[in-house]
C-alpha cells in the first residue's frame, strides 16, 4: 500500500538521524516506500525474471534518498551474480602503450554503463594470475587482459585455470595479445608489421641493421624480432646475431640496449627498437654517445604512441590504433557467448618519418 502523509513525515524525521548515522537498512527503505522487501531489493539490484514497475521504483529510490540509504555493493553483486565492474589488467601503467589502451577500454565501458578498475602487473606473469583471481572474487563482470603473453608454461597454465574459473562464475573475458587463451582476442599483427617495416627500410636504402629486441620471454618481443628477420630475408638481407641486443620493454631498457650495442662496436646504420619507448631511449643513448641522428644512425620503433610523436627527429614506426584496441576488446567481451572465441586481427601500418631519411638515391 502507499505510504501515508504521517508515515512520510516520520520518514523525514528519521532521515535526519540516518544522515548522521548512515545506518538505514533496506528493510526501512521498503517500509517507508510502502513496498515489500523483495520489491525494494529488485528496485536496486534488478532481477532476471521479475521487474519493478517504474512508479514503485521511483518511490523506493525517493525513500532511499530521504533515509540516506546506500546499497551494499557486495550484496548487489550477490543478488545479480555479477557487478558492473570491468577489470583491466595491464603490464605497466607507466607505459603510454597501456595508457592509450586503457583510454579506449574506458570509453567503450561508458557506452555500456560499466566502471573500469585497473591493475598493473609490472610485467610479472604471477601477479597477472593473482589479479584475475581477485577480480573473480569481486564478481567483476568483464576481464580484459592487455599485453603480451609470456613464454612461461607453468604460469600460463595457472592463468588459463583462473580465466576458466572467472568464466564459469559468469564473467566475460577478452585479451589484447597473442591468441594463447581460449577467449575473445584482439590480435595485433606484430610479425607482419615488423616484416613490412624491414622491407620498407631496405627500400629506403638501408643495408646494415641492428635490433633492440626486448625481453626474450615476452612473445610480442619475439614476434617483432622474428618478423623483422623475415622481412629482411625476403629482400635478401640478414641480421647477424651480434646485432641483436635484448633489453627491458621501457625507455631505460632501450637506452641500456643501445649503449650495449655501441659498446660492442657496430657498423649498423639503422636500429629497429621493438617498441617506441625503447626507441626513444635508444635515441637518447645515441645523443649521449655523440652519434648524430639520423645522419650516422637511423632509428625506427613500433606502436606509434601519440605522446611520443613530438620527439626529434620524428620517429619512423609501425602504427597500431592503440586506443581502438581497448574499445574493440571491451566490445568483444560484452558480446553474447559464441560456440568458439572470436578473434579480431589488427594489421600495423608502416609510417616513415624523419628518423629514417631516404638513402636510396
Amino acid at each position: 500500500m502507499l505510504a501515508s502523509v504521517n508515515e512520510w513525515t516520520s520518514v523525514r524525521g528519521q532521515a535526519q538521524d540516518n544522515r548522521q548515522s548512515g545506518s538505514a537498512t533496506l528493510q526501512e527503505v521498503a517500509r517507508a516506500a510502502g513496498v515489500s522487501l523483495a520489491t525494494a531489493s529488485r528496485a536496486f539490484n534488478g532481477s532476471a525474471t521479475r521487474t519493478v514497475r517504474p512508479d514503485l521504483r521511483e518511490r523506493v529510490l525517493a525513500a532511499a534518498t530521504a533515509l540516506n540509504y546506500t546499497p551494499n555493493a557486495n550484496a548487489q553483486a550477490m543478488a545479480r551474480g555479477t557487478t558492473n565492474l570491468v577489470g583491466l589488467v595491464v603490464h605497466d601503467i607507466a607505459d603510454p602503450f597501456f595508457s592509450a589502451i586503457a583510454a579506449g577500454v574506458m570509453r567503450a565501458a561508458d557506452e555500456h554503463g560499466l566502471i573500469v578498475t585497473m591493475g598493473s602487473t609490472q610485467r610479472d606473469p604471477a601477479r597477472e594470475v593473482e589479479y584475475v583471481a581477485a577480480l573473480r572474487q569481486q564478481r567483476a563482470r568483464v576481464l580484459i587482459l592487455a599485453g603480451s603473453r609470456f613464454a612461461d608454461g607453468e604460469t600460463s597454465e595457472r592463468l588459463g585455470v583462473e580465466v576458466a574459473a572467472f568464466q564459469a562464475a559468469g564473467g566475460q573475458v577478452a585479451a589484447i595479445s597473442q591468441q594463447k587463451l581460449p577467449v575473445n582476442t584482439v590480435v595485433v599483427g606484430n610479425r607482419s608489421g615488423a616484416a613490412g617495416l624491414a622491407t620498407t627500410l631496405h627500400g629506403l636504402g638501408y643495408r646494415s641493421f641492428a635490433v633492440l629486441a626486448g625481453p626474450p620471454e615476452l612473445l610480442t618481443a619475439r614476434d617483432r624480432l622474428a618478423g623483422f628477420r623475415a622481412g629482411l630475408a625476403k629482400v635478401g638481407a640478414e641480421l647477424p646475431a651480434g646485432r641483436v641486443v635484448a633489453g627491458e620493454f621501457t625507455r631505460d631498457g632501450g637506452y641500456a640496449a643501445m649503449s650495449e650495442l655501441l659498446h660492442r662496436g657496430t657498423d649498423a646504420t639503422c636500429v629497429f627498437a621493438v617498441n617506441d619507448v625503447m626507441a626513444v631511449g635508444a635515441m637518447a643513448a645515441l645523443r649521449d654517445h655523440g652519434v648524430r641522428l639520423p645522419e650516422e644512425m637511423a632509428v625506427a620503433g613500433f606502436d606509434d604512441i601519440v605522446t611520443l610523436r613530438d620527439v626529434t627527429p620524428a620517429l619512423t614506426t609501425v602504427r597500431v590504433p592503440l586506443e581502438d584496441l581497448g574499445v574493440w576488446a571491451l566490445r568483444l567481451a560484452v558480446q553474447p557467448p559464441a560456440d568458439k572465441p572470436r578473434t579480431q586481427r589488427i594489421r600495423g601500418e608502416v609510417v616513415i618519418r624523419e628518423s629514417t631519411p631516404d638513402r636510396s638515391s
